[in-house]
Formats: structure tokens, sequence, C-alpha cells
């Protein structure tokens, strides 16, 4: 059942998965760009400089003698070796190599390595400058910068290239950041959303409440104030219990003058072959007598399920069995029978007293019956909308395989006992009639043990 249950639709997880779905890509969506977005604008501040750079060794450079000579620059971390700052100044060679003219102390023997494409890249965008990625003289990541300059006349390609393990390590810490907040965020939504969605059906499930309480008993319609989505279907919901309640009414009214217009013509056939003895007069009076107890039979079940049906009537379990326990122990006095019995105050069967004392009162009489002194009866919640009730006799008990055989209707065992042979039948037939189930066990009292599964009502 709760394998069932979970793969169940439910429009609450429904909407959940859906919010969540579309809000966590968005989280996810929006801390991608941002890193992007953070990331270029890191790097074209990378760039600003190492353009700066380049402006500044293309205004100081100069052409003497057929030579390219390097301005004087004081850029400090230039002039440190393997500072993670370095200039150069080349010139195509023939062939499309590069060949330096110049380069900064940083360098030190080294040379910045541009890519084999340079050439071509440059080309293709006169007057613009290239980046590129390439190693320093230690390994480190560079970012370089190439623009293809004119100085007297002459072509002359000056490259800047830095470290850029600093703001590598901006980014990372930037995306960190970026991803504790998201995640911070994407929990703060996930509860929201969990909020939004259950306050938002909450008029649901307050319905579901509502009509439950009904089903049990505790409430005779659907009374919330609901909003205007949900009051429609609350009016169908009453006019539909309204409905069922009078369909109820209808089948009892028919079922009551069923029983009149039956019930009479049969005590007229019994009394009327009563005063004529003989063979004809008995065989009409025991075929009058078995049409009288399967018109009880079928009577007593169609009350039964037509007040099953209708709206659910509650009845005091504790007041019953008090009732029933007083009245018997008078009629079995002189056997001097002592019923102790137990119910909580705060029990109630799910349907009507008549059928209640019906079914307690012939345990207990079955009980009085055969019990050589000691009924013991004890009524508690069963589960969350069941009860239990158990009537225990000290007397002789019943072998298991006689068991199914006195639930049939008119069934004795013992044809000196007095009775008809119905109370157990009749206790059966009502239980099922309210989806409940009548077992018979052996008693630690050593007798029988009638064990009485009905439906329970709200207190």
């Amino acid at each position: 059942m709760i394998g069932e249950a979970a793969r169940r639709p439910s429009l609450a997880r429904r909407l959940m998965l859906l919010a969540l779905s579309w809000s966590l890509a968005a989280l996810v969506v929006s801390a991608v760009l941002f890193a992007v977005l953070f990331q270029q604008a890191a790097l074209r501040r990378f760039d600003m400089g190492l353009s700066d750079l380049i402006d500044n060794l293309t205004a100081g450079t100069t052409v003497d003698q057929g030579q390219v000579i390097a301005p004087a620059l004081t850029d400090e971390r230039a002039l440190r070796a393997y500072s993670g700052r370095y200039w150069e100044i080349a010139e195509f060679a023939p062939g499309g190599k590069i060949h330096a003219d110049a380069r900064s102390r940083s360098l030190w023997d080294s040379e910045i390595h541009p890519p084999s494409d340079l050439g071509q890249r440059l080309a293709a965008n006169p007057g613009q400058p290239v980046t590129f990625s390439t190693r320093g003289p230690l390994g480190e990541p560079l970012r370089a910068m190439a623009s293809n300059r004119t100085v007297f006349g002459r072509p002359v390609i000056f490259l800047a290239a830095e470290d850029r393990s600093p703001i590598d390590s901006d980014v990372r810490a930037f995306i960190a950041w970026t991803a504790g907040a998201f995640l911070l965020l994407g929990a703060g939504l996930i509860a929201a959303i969990v909020i939004q969605v259950r306050v938002g059906l909450g008029p649901l499930f307050e319905l579901q409440r509502e009509v439950g309480a009904v089903r049990r008993g505790a409430a005779d319609r659907v009374a919330g104030a609901y909003p205007t989505e949900l009051m429609p279907l609350a009016e169908e919901l009453n006019a539909l219990m309204a409905h069922n309640q009078e369909v109820v009414e209808r089948q009892r009214t028919h079922v009551g003058n069923l029983a009149h217009a039956l019930k009479t013509p049969i005590s007229v056939m019994i009394t009327e072959s009563a005063q004529r003895p003989g063979p004809l007069a008995e065989v009409v009076t025991r075929q009058a007598d078995v049409m009288r107890r399967q018109v009880d039979h079928h009577l007593r079940r169609a009350r039964a399920a037509a007040r099953t049906q209708g709206q659910g009537e509650r009845t005091s379990v504790a007041e019953v069995v008090d009732e029933l326990a007083r009245t018997l122990e008078r009629i079995f006095q002189d056997k001097g029978v002592v019923i102790d019995w137990d119910a909580d105050e705060d029990l109630y069967f799910l349907g009507e007293r008549q059928d209640l004392l019906e079914m307690v009162g012939n345990a207990i009489e079955n009980a009085g019956k055969w019990c050589k002194g000691k009924v013991k009866v004890r009524a508690a919640a069963l589960g969350r909308d069941g009860l239990r009730l158990t009537v225990e006799d000290d007397g002789p008990g019943l072998p298991p395989d006689q068991r199914e055989e006195v639930l049939r209707r008119g069934s004795r065992l013992d044809e000196n006992a007095p009775g008809s042979g119905l109370g157990l039948s009749i206790i059966d037939e009502l239980a099922r009639a309210y989806r409940g189930a009548l077992r018979l066990d052996d008693s630690p009292l050593g007798g029988l043990k009638l064990v009485i599964d009905l439906p329970r009502s709200a207190a």
C-alpha cells in the first residue's frame, strides 16, 4: 500500500518539482553567467594594462641606423627577472618567423612565445591588438597581447605579457563565493516553494479533512469557507451528500413498507395453519417460518447497507455495553452470571444504535447462555478508523472445526439449548454490512472468544 501511494500522482509533488526545476535551472544559469561576466570583466581590465604597456613601448621606440631601439621604461616589474611582467619588440623575419629586437630584463634569456598563426591573425585585423595565452620563463600561465605598429615607416611587433595566475585565483574565489551564495539562495527558494505549495494547497487539505469528518460521522456537511475556486466543489459535495441521504431515507421507507407487506401475510398464514392442524398445516407452518426468517435476514442486511451508505451516525459504545450488561445480568441472575465490561468513554461506533445493540446483545447473550458464570467484554480503538469488541466466557468453548458451521443461519450444535440459532449469524451479517468482521477464537477464560471489528467514529 505504501508503494502504491508513492507511485500515485500528487498535485503538491508536481507543483513542487515544477517550481524547483525552473528555480534551480535559473539559479544555475545565473551563477554560470555571473562567473563568465566576472571573468570577462577581469580580463578586460587585465588587457587594458597590457595595452597601456604596448602604447608606452610604441611611444618611446626609435630606429637608429637600422636598429630598433627600445625605450628606457621605469616599470620595476619589467626590470626584475622572472617577475611575471614581460615585453618584447620584434619583427617578422624571412619565412614568417618572429625575431626579437629587444626585450624586457624580466625575460632574462627567454622570449615570449607567440602562436604560430600570429602573423595571419595580425594581418586579418590591421591596427587591432591580438591576445593569446602562452607560458612564461618559469612555466607560469601568461596572458599576452601583440600589436603590429609602424615606427618611422618600419613595421614592428610589440608584445606584452603578464602572469594571469592572480586573475585566475580571483575568478576561482568569485566562483566559490557565488556558488555558496547561490546554494544558500537555492535552499531558501526550496523552503519558500514548499511553504508556498503547502499554504496554497491548504484549502484542499482542509476540504479533505472535512470530507473525512463527514465520512467518520463527526460532521454532517462541509461547512468551511473556501476560496472561490474550491467553493463550487464544496457546494457540490454537500449537494451530493444531501442527495445520498435522501436516497437512503427513501430506501429505509421502502424497506419498512416491504417488511410490513410481507410479515403480515406470513403471520396470517402461520396463524391460520395453527388453527387447522394436519399435514398440510405443518408444511405451511414450517415453510412460512422459513419465509419469515429469510425476510428478517434480507431486511436486516438491506437496512444495515442503507445505513452504511448514508451520512455517518455515531453511537457511544460504553453506553450500549453498560445498558446491555445490566439488562442481561438480570436475565441470567438465576445462573449467577457476572458480566465484566470495559470500554473507553470516547469510543464511538460509526453506525446506528439499534444495529450495535443487536450485535453486542447477541454476543453477550450467547456468552451468558454458555458460560459457567463469567462473561468478559472489552471494547477499544483499532487503528485510526476502527474499533474492536471482544466478548469472552468461561464455558466449554467451541472446537475450531465447528466455528464456521455456527455462523450459518439457524445452525444449532445443541438442540437442547434455548434460542433459534440466529445470534452469531446476525452478528456476522451486520458486521459485514458495516465492512467489519466477526472472528471466533479461544478465550483465556476457557470458553469461546468473539472478536468483532467495526468502523469507529471520531469522538
